[in-house]
């Protein structure tokens, strides 16, 4: 590329950053509207709590599901097509929603709700290109915190249902992600690994190509710590109303302020999180990670004598963290899959997704099995001691076969 070029191109990576995060924000705040709307409708239906759980959780799965294809596309096509594809389809899903009368209809139009999820697989394809290896964190933890969109649902949305009805928040939401897809075509180019490909005519990468990397089991590894630190975070946002209800006798607009304020920090300190993997290495973030969120489920874990004062403290600081580790999982994947990030980023991100799917449902079956609130901790608990135990001896083992520090230090 010639030096004209690159002074024209010089802002891209901060523009690409700060708009692919704010669309994030949207259609995280797309993805999670069934935890307010969901409510009215089940109410106006008449839903038992099979088909309640079943309503709120189709767009988390298909939202995780997807984002395999996404990212591969992605890779393929350029990160600003299909961001903004994924946003409009998305944004069309959602106002049909709007004219739903039935429960099928409803799941149905959850389907496509989910493809707002999905987003995250794009936005670390699309994003990764524009920066070296040594600013990925900061920049990937930035658009992470794009997960406060689900703050935005849970605060706005509310007003919008009491004064207008669900049906008005099905529909401003649409038109939200509609306007911020037309924004971020207008005011984003290609990313550079697209559009080298594109300049030398190249074709794109085979997906045998671009899945080859998913035989090696380090990407499970790396999926088994976002399904703690992604899938476990968006479970407990889910479950913590109920458990503070259920436990301590909180009315349900006070849990539900408890869990909006842990998902806020939760969220913003992702970015402090890739900050942390850029400068101490994401290996220092996660090994932290997950020694104190031992400490924190084995102490929440306790079937008695934690105070709803203890309680909250202990899980924020376990939400804090969780954050951290969070940034701290896609750090590795651009440095070591840096041609496969699309696909790599994709499952790691489905399988962190299905976590926040699966979780819960088995938070409520050790709940009815055991009768104790508190062993949704301990299987937290026992995630992440596999997850510890399992990162400490593979490292072990890559510093036995002598890899270079710079890899290693990624680990």
């Amino acid at each position: 590329m010639s030096e004209n070029n690159k002074a024209m191109y010089a802002g891209e990576p901060a523009k690409a950053l700060w708009m692919s995060t704010l669309a994030f924000t949207i259609c995280f705040a797309v993805w999670t509207i069934f935890a307010i709307i969901g409510i009215r409708i089940k109410q106006d239906l008449g839903l038992n709590e099979a088909q309640f759980g079943l309503l709120i959780g189709t767009p988390i799965l298909t939202g995780s599901l997807v984002r395999i294809a996404l990212g591969v596309w992605t890779s393929r096509y350029g990160g600003r097509l299909v961001y903004t594809l994924t946003m409009l389809a998305s944004a069309v899903a959602t106002f049909l929603l709007s004219y739903a009368t039935t429960y099928p209809q409803m799941l149905l139009a959850g389907l496509g709700v989910g493809l707002a999820g999905g987003s995250f697989a794009v936005g670390v394809a699309y994003i990764s290109p524009f920066f070296p290896q040594q600013k990925q964190g900061t920049a990937l933890g930035i658009f992470g915190a794009g997960n406060v969109g689900a703050a935005v649902t849970k605060f706005a949305a509310p007003f919008v249902l009491l004064a207008w009805g669900w049906q008005a928040v099905a529909q401003i939401w649409a038109v939200a992600l509609v306007v911020t897809a037309i924004v971020f075509w207008f005011t984003t180019t290609d990313d550079p690994a697209y559009r080298v490909r594109r300049e030398k005519g190249a074709a794109p990468r085979s997906l045998k190509q671009e899945f080859a990397p998913l035989k090696n089991a380090q990407v499970w590894r790396f999926s088994l710590y976002y399904f703690f630190a992604f899938g476990g975070f968006v479970a407990l946002s889910l479950w913590l109303p109920r458990y503070l209800v259920g436990v301590y006798g909180f009315d349900l607009a006070a849990a539900g302020m408890i869990a909006a304020a842990y998902s806020i920090p939760g969220s913003i300190f992702r970015a402090f999180g890739g900050v942390l993997s850029d400068k101490k290495g994401a290996r220092s973030v996660m090994y932290w990670m997950f020694g104190v969120s031992a400490v924190s489920t084995l102490i929440l874990s306790l079937p008695a004598g934690v105070t709803p004062t203890v309680f909250i403290v202990v899980v924020f600081v376990l939400g804090f963290v969780m954050s951290l580790g969070k940034a701290a999982v896609y750090k590795h994947i651009p440095a070591y899959y840096p041609d496969s990030v699309g696909a790599v980023g994709g499952v790691v991100g489905m399988v962190g997704g299905l976590g926040g799917f699966i979780l819960p449902i088995a938070f409520g079956l050790l709940k009815d099995a055991t009768g104790l609130w508190s062993s949704c901790f301990l299987l937290l608990f026992a995630v992440v001691a596999v997850s510890l135990i399992w990162m400490h001896l593979s490292i072990r083992q890559m510093d036995r076969r002598g890899l270079s520090v710079s890899a290693v230090a990624a680990t």
